[in-house]
């Protein structure tokens, strides 16, 4: 007798062993044809795998984020058969899931085409219309070796080879196809009927420059066509909300090559980053924090203290001056550290909480930057809190809140919580670990929220919550972080004295809401498609006269505005109007203020809003008033 429990606690007995397909079907036939795979005791298994034994089985279908993740997998198999299909002399490689999608890495002779990309998904489909039955099989390891070496598929057997001996190898088959892998799969290739081919690259054999080239094709797959049109609408419209393209549109940034990874900011991108700072000066301010500044080079014997040598070196620049190494700061940390260890500290100082905009160089891969989103040189919003660990919740807590306001405030409302714990590469033992991660914990709990879990995503002091931001067309970015260190201020010689009159070092929380605020300009710019919020946006209104008899006016208006705080521009061209509003509007200036002859005689001001809205004649105060309600939602309003 078998006894399966369901996920609803019901429990169905079998007086034989049975498959997961069979479990599925004695529920009903909907979900026998729904189901892709089954989690027996946790474990993800293909819909052919037996239970033996009592178990707690569900049933995996496409309403599953496993499902979905089975659908991709399966259909990079899915694009390697039609490959081997329509190229025989094509070798395979591997072929992962990535997020909202799949690849899969080909050697071949010669380089794929649009043309071939469109034949290779043709067949894909001929393929998943066969419905042929997908199967494992185990292999002992020599033998799988031999009957990939026997196929030519030298790199399918050169990766077995690695597997240690005796091991069992786990194929699957499809039809004519077989492939190296640990599965689930789908039950049959009939289930992969919704896919797209992206593009090609170049990709080194496991990721070695010094290993052949590659042919690596991406591809997407979704359980439903209007999921994959939605994905496919999200990355045109990232397409034309590009930051980079935008940055030069909009004439706010360049970068070129004698800076790699380094932003030349012209005056109306540093205008959107002044207001982003001077905005977070005041959260400083705001949430008890005293603003400092550090050096930008410090001696290295600093950063093998920190512990940043050896966790973090491949990543820092380095100099040298009068036979004395120094590191470029990749962080601020330690500076702040120093801060504190310049004087005796109490308990009572306690929590003490140092912020500072910046600036900071990681040695980050060439191949890795991109645009303003990922760079050598940034600055962020750092704060660091030093406290005891009866602090850690309340502080957790206050920055929470804190967050979530200012969140708020840029446009974003729908963030994601995460928490990433411990890494492989780390400083201290499990037991500080656990402390630290379980602060973390009941500090989440008490703010009333749930969160997901990241094991090994930590840093190499520290666990660290994440806050995850979805722009505007879904995307989500990782900007925020209050981490728990209780490694580097002893490590740094950070103490204070107790109330028993001992010496202790103190906690150290590692804050930052924006994070870097390149990145997080780039996100809003993004998330935006260049239209900033009146708040944020560099010029705010844009004074335009119709003719030369209306230029004084025009003159004097921009300057009434600009000594009433605004940020405005006055566009006194001889050029026609029309052109004047198509221009400023593909700038995507909140507001044009439009004077003619009728405006001149009543002192009042024609007002557009950048959706070409006509808001008609009003009195100078009265666009005043407007402007300001504007700029106090900030993007609440957006």
């Amino acid at each position: 007798m078998v006894n399966v429990k369901l996920p609803d606690g019901s429990v169905r007995s079998f007086d034989h062993p049975v498959t997961v397909a069979e479990i599925a079907a004695s529920i009903g036939p909907g979900l026998a044809k729904a189901a892709l795979a089954g989690r027996v005791n946790g474990k993800l298994v293909d819909t052919a795998q037996r239970v033996e034994s009592d178990s707690e089985v569900a049933i995996v279908t496409d309403k599953d984020p496993d499902g979905l993740d089975i659908i991709r997998h399966s259909s990079a198999h899915l694009l390697a058969h039609a490959v081997k299909e329509l190229f025989p002399d094509a070798q395979v490689t591997i072929g992962p899931v990535i997020e909202d999608g799949f690849y899969y890495d080909f050697a071949y002779k010669r380089p794929f085409t649009p043309e071939d990309l469109a034949a290779i998904e043709k067949r894909m489909a001929e393929i998943a219309k066969r419905d042929i039955k997908v199967e494992r099989k185990l292999m002992p390891r020599d033998e799988a070796v031999k009957f990939f070496s026997d196929m030519g598929e030298k790199y399918k057997a050169e990766i077995i080879s690695s597997i240690p001996q005796g091991e069992q190898i786990s194929l699957y088959g499809q039809g004519n196809f077989i492939d190296l892998c640990r599965g689930p799969h789908v039950p049959s290739t009939g289930k992969l009927k919704v896919n797209k081919l992206m593009k090609v690259a170049g990709a080194y054999w496991r990721g070695d420059s010094k290993n052949e080239m590659l042919q690596r094709i991406y591809g997407t797959a979704w359980a439903k066509k209007d999921d994959q049109d939605a994905y496919l609408h999200r990355l045109e419209e990232a397409e034309k909300r590009d930051h980079r393209k935008l940055g030069r549109a909009l004439d706010l940034f360049h970068m070129q090559d004698e800076a790699p990874g380094m932003v030349f900011w012209h005056p109306k991108g540093w205008s959107i980053w002044q207001q982003v700072e001077q905005y977070m000066r005041g959260v400083y301010r705001n949430g008890g924090f005293q603003e400092v500044r550090c050096p930008q080079i410090l001696d290295v014997s600093l950063w093998q203290r920190s512990g940043h040598w050896d966790n973090f070196r491949e990543n820092m620049f380095f100099t040298a001056s009068e036979n004395r190494e120094y590191a470029v700061k990749p962080m601020n940390c330690p500076g702040h550290v120093q801060i504190f260890n310049s004087g005796l500290r109490s308990y009572r100082d306690l929590p003490l909480r140092y912020g500072e905009f910046g600036s900071c160089h990681r040695n980050e891969p060439s191949g890795a930057l991109h645009g303003i989103m990922r760079v050598r040189a940034f600055t962020q919003d750092d704060g660091h809190i030093f406290c005891t660990p009866a602090h850690i919740q309340s502080e957790v807590e206050a920055f929470h809140r804190r967050a979530l306001e200012v969140y708020g405030d840029f446009g974003f409302t729908d963030i994601n919580i995460k928490l990433a714990l411990r890494p492989p590469k780390r400083l201290g033992g499990d037991e500080v670990w656990d402390q630290a991660e379980n602060a973390l914990r009941d500090a989440l709990r008490k703010c009333g929220v749930e969160w997901q879990e990241l094991p090994g995503e930590g840093a190499f002091y520290g666990p660290k919550i994440e806050y995850h931001l979805k722009d505007s067309i879904g995307r989500p970015w990782q900007c925020g972080t209050i981490q728990v260190d209780f490694m580097m201020p002893g490590r740094l010689g950070a103490e204070y004295v107790d109330d028993d009159n001992t010496r202790k070092a103190p906690v150290m929380l590692h804050r930052a809401i924006v994070g870097s605020m390149e990145r997080f300009i780039g996100i809003l710019i993004e998330h935006y498609a260049g239209a900033m919020p009146v708040w944020l946006a560099p010029v705010q209104a844009v004074v335009m006269n119709i003719s030369e008899h209306q230029t004084d006016y025009a003159r004097d208006l921009a300057a009434v505005l600009r000594n009433a705080g605004v940020r405005a521009a006055a566009d006194l061209r001889n050029e026609k109007i029309s052109y004047k509003i198509r221009e400023h509007s593909l700038q995507k200036l909140p507001y044009q203020i439009v004077v003619g002859d009728k405006e001149v005689a009543a002192q009042q001001v024609a007002v557009r809003t950048r959706t070409g809205e006509d808001l008609g004649r009003m009195t100078v105060e009265a666009f005043l008033s407007r402007l300001k309600a504007d700029e106090a939602q900030k993007g609440r309003s957006a």
